[in-house]
C-alpha cells in the first residue's frame, strides 16, 4: 500500500486509523492515493480488530480535494484517468458506508472537493474552528464525484447543495456545523483531544448494535415504512444474540455503566449490508 495512505490499527483501543499523507500538496489525491485509500476502507472493513475507523489528513490539512496537476499535465489522457480514478474513488465511498463500523473524519485546514465528499460520505464528522470548506469542482469545469450529489442533497436540502456545487463559495466550520455537514466544531487546538474522546467512545459501544443501526439508518431512505419496520424486528433480534446486549440489560437493571466487549464485528459478515 502506499505511503502517500498510511493505515493503522491499536489494538489495545480497537481504533483504526486512515491517514492522507501528501501534506505538501494539502493532501491533495492523485491515483495512487485513491487505490490506496480504497485499498486502506477495504481492509478496515473487514478487519474485526477496529471497532471504529478515524480520517485524518497529516500536516496542515485534511484534503484539499484531486490532484488538478495531474490533469493538467496529463490532458489528452483526462477522460481515461478520471475514470480510472473515480471508480477507486467509488469503491472507497462504498467501502465507508458498507463498513459495520462507525466512521469519525476529523478535518482541520482545506476540506474541498473530494475532501468535502469523503467527509459527507462518513457517518460523524469533527472540525477544527478554523476549517474552511468548499465544493471547487464548477471551478474547474467539473461535476461533483465521490458521492456529493448524492450525500448534500440527503444532508443540507437540494436547494442548498445546488447552492455549495453551482456556485462553489467556501465556507467556514460554523456555516458547516449549521448546515448539518458536521457534528462538532472545537479550538484547533483541542481537536485531537476532543476526537480521541469521540473515537473511544465509539470503540468502547457495543459493536453489533452499532452495525445493525448503521445498516438500518443507510436502508431506511429506499424503503418504506412497512419494510423498515420489519428490518427493525430483524435487527433487534440479532442484537439480542448478542455478549454486549446481555452486558446492557444487566447493567441497565444493575443501575451501573455497562462494559461492551466490542468483540463481536467478525458475526456481522453473516448479516446483509447496504
Amino acid at each position: 500500500m502506499s505511503d502517500k495512505v498510511v493505515t493503522g490499527i491499536d489494538a489495545e483501543s480497537g481504533i483504526g486509523t486512515i491517514t492522507f499523507n501528501r501534506p505538501q500538496v494539502l493532501n491533495a489525491l492523485d491515483g495512487e492515493a485513491i487505490a490506496s485509500f480504497r485499498g486502506a476502507c477495504e481492509q478496515l472493513a473487514d478487519d474485526a480488530a477496529a471497532r471504529v475507523v478515524v480520517l485524518r489528513g497529516a500536516g496542515p490539512a485534511f484534503l484539499s480535494g484531486g490532484d488538478v496537476a495531474v490533469f493538467h499535465a496529463n490532458i489528452a489522457q483526462a477522460p481515461a484517468l478520471a475514470g480510472r480514478t473515480i471508480a477507486d474513488l467509488n469503491a472507497a465511498i462504498l467501502a465507508l458506508r458498507r463498513m459495520p463500523k462507525p466512521v469519525l473524519a476529523v478535518v482541520h485546514g482545506a476540506v474541498a472537493g473530494a475532501g468535502l465528499s469523503i467527509m459527507a460520505a462518513v457517518d460523524l464528522a469533527i472540525a477544527a474552528d478554523n476549517t474552511r470548506f468548499a465544493l471547487a469542482y464548477s471551478r474547474i469545469g467539473a461535476s461533483p464525484d465521490g458521492g456529493a450529489t448524492y450525500f448534500l442533497p440527503r444532508i443540507v436540502g437540494l436547494r442548498k447543495a445546488l447552492e455549495l456545487t453551482l456556485l462553489a463559495d467556501p465556507f467556514d466550520a460554523v456555516v458547516a456545523r449549521d448546515l448539518g455537514l458536521l457534528n462538532w466544531v472545537v479550538p484547533s487546538d483541542q481537536l485531537d483531544a476532543q476526537a480521541a474522546q469521540v473515537a473511544r467512545r465509539l470503540a468502547d459501544g457495543p459493536a453489533i448494535a452499532y452495525a445493525e443501526t448503521k445498516r438500518l439508518l443507510n436502508e431506511s431512505f429506499g424503503n418504506g415504512l412497512p419494510v423498515q419496520l420489519a428490518a427493525e424486528s430483524d435487527a433487534f433480534v440479532e442484537c439480542a444474540k448478542s455478549r454486549d446486549f446481555a452486558e446492557g440489560v444487566a447493567a441497565f437493571v444493575e443501575k451501573r455503566a455497562a462494559k461492551f466487549g466490542g468483540r463481536e464485528l467478525s458475526r456481522i459478515g453473516r448479516r446483509k449490508k447496504q
